[in-house]
């Protein structure tokens, strides 16, 4: 039996899923809308969220992160027409558990909330154990060895023993929130609390109540006292997440925390003092954002006393199969299943994608085929990567080689198809040669013939007489 939210616009389908799963004995709530659903994710903890795709304001993927903000353990199953499928796989790479494609058999709605409820009741035992102990954060259980990832960490050990504030950039899912935690526990503050806000994951006003609490009847709502994230950080460190995503009022109201390291209340007239370090991190472009009056500049300047730039997983390939045998170890033992490890083919096709999502996709696409696997090593079946796209779909039946107006010769397209396949081969040319359907042999002699160079200016070595 769990707690379920269900979030759909068509009323008498949504009525019949809560009658339904009623009678299975869940504690259901219902919303008509994705602002609603948002309303009561912040008002309380849900198993399940059972949310429609597309609604009119708030739509299922708003749903999604606000539950993932809040309330990391839910499980959030997403309900899709036809026409929506890729855009709920597309959800799946940021955290949703499953997609139930419309019409659908009410029973098959069924089955799948059991098995998000068993998922999340071990997930959330898991979780439990995992963050109560600080040596995740340690350096040296930091997974990875790539260049790319070690030029992070030796910012990281000098900025961490100090009060600096640090400006995190980089795409979704690249492991911010992972280096925030490291800096907090690595620093003279790590004995008091590291706090976690998500900033695109709330409303301006519900933003900055959880930042800065507000009183007793500070608005239709607040019927008690609420203690905002910086009190609950004092002597600790705030993390602040997207913090591009924050409204310009809220930008004033940051900015002078971080001047006077003081605040207010919502609907308060006491001003409390606080002394908390503050860690922020965006995949926005600030700068640009300054230059179009988006984002304060001065707020920008406090934010950006020192910057790391965390590396895409496609620029650290060299670590994939670190963290996916990594992963796949933490979730075989999760799930208690027995699972040696990759098969070669595998590996080979976690190498050649393209990882849009990041570390977070990585993770998601282990944790499900170690879920859907019934051998001893995951496959490619099992991990199903086939049915997502590398590259981001035109939409129109557009060709993959794009010739300009004025012209490209044959000889540019072929070297730039020779480059990316090796790219996505990790420079390792017999997988290159693989993917362009020709021989190591007439790949070897058209690297050298087309001038390509490897990373850092390095030469291919001459072709090698057979």
């Amino acid at each position: 039996m769990g707690r379920i939210l269900v979030a759909d616009d068509h009323d008498s389908l949504r009525r019949g899923i809560v009658r339904a799963l009623s009678d299975a004995r869940h504690e259901v709530d219902e919303a008509p809308n994705g602002n609603v659903a948002i309303e009561k994710l912040h008002e309380g903890q849900y198993d399940v969220v059972l949310s429609d795709l597309k609604m009119g304001g708030s739509d299922g993927l708003d749903v999604l992160r606000t539950a993932k903000s809040l309330h990391p353990t839910t499980a959030v199953i997403l309900m899709t027409a036809f026409g929506s499928v890729h855009t709920a796989v597309e959800a799946m790479k940021i955290g949703a558990f499953d997609y139930v494609q419309k019409p659908f058999e009410i029973e098959e709605m069924e089955l799948k909330v059991e098995k998000a409820i068993e998922h999340r009741r071990l997930k959330h035992e898991i979780e439990y154990l995992r963050h109560t102990q600080q040596d995740i954060y340690d350096f040296d259980r930091i997974v990875g060895a790539s260049g790319a990832l070690q030029s992070v960490l030796a910012i990281v050990k000098k900025v961490a023993k100090s009060n600096t504030t640090v400006l995190i950039r980089g795409e979704t899912g690249t492991g911010k929130e992972l280096i925030a935690g490291a800096i907090h526990h690595n620093s003279l503050r790590a004995g008091r609390n590291f706090v976690k806000v998500n900033c695109a994951a709330l409303q301006e006003n519900l933003l900055e109540s959880e930042l800065f609490g507000h009183e007793k009847g500070a608005f239709t709502g607040a019927d008690k006292q609420r203690v905002g994230r910086f009190e609950q950080a004092d002597g600790g460190t705030l993390f602040l997440d997207e913090v591009g995503d924050m409204s310009a009022n809220t930008q004033a109201k940051i900015l002078r925390v971080l001047q006077e390291h003081e605040f207010e209340r919502l609907g308060g007239t006491r001003t409390l003092r606080v002394d908390v370090r503050v860690i922020t991190a965006t995949n926005r472009n600030l700068p640009q954002m300054v230059a179009t009056g988006q984002f304060r500049e001065d707020l920008y300047y406090r934010l950006n006393v020192v910057s790391i730039d965390m590396p895409p997983l496609r620029e650290r390939k060299e670590d994939i199969s670190q963290l996916a045998n990594f992963f796949l170890r933490r979730f075989a033992g999760e799930l208690k299943k027995k699972v040696d490890g990759l098969s070669p083919d595998a590996l080979k096709l976690l190498m050649r994608y393209n990882w849009p999502g990041n570390i977070r996709e990585l993770e998601n696409a282990i944790e499900r085929a170690v879920l859907l696997t019934e051998g001893p090593h995951l496959s490619n079946a099992d991990l199903r990567l086939g049915e997502l796209s590398t590259t981001t779909p035109t939409g129109d039946g557009s060709p993959v080689v794009k010739i300009p107006p004025t012209g490209i010769p044959l000889e540019e397209i072929e070297r730039q198809a020779l480059i990316e396949a090796l790219k996505m081969s990790n420079w390792v040319q017999k997988d290159a040669a693989e993917l362009l359907a020709i021989s190591p042999r007439v790949m070897n002699y058209k690297i050298k013939t087309l001038a390509i160079e490897y990373p850092r200016g390095r030469r291919v070595s001459e072709p090698q007489p057979a």
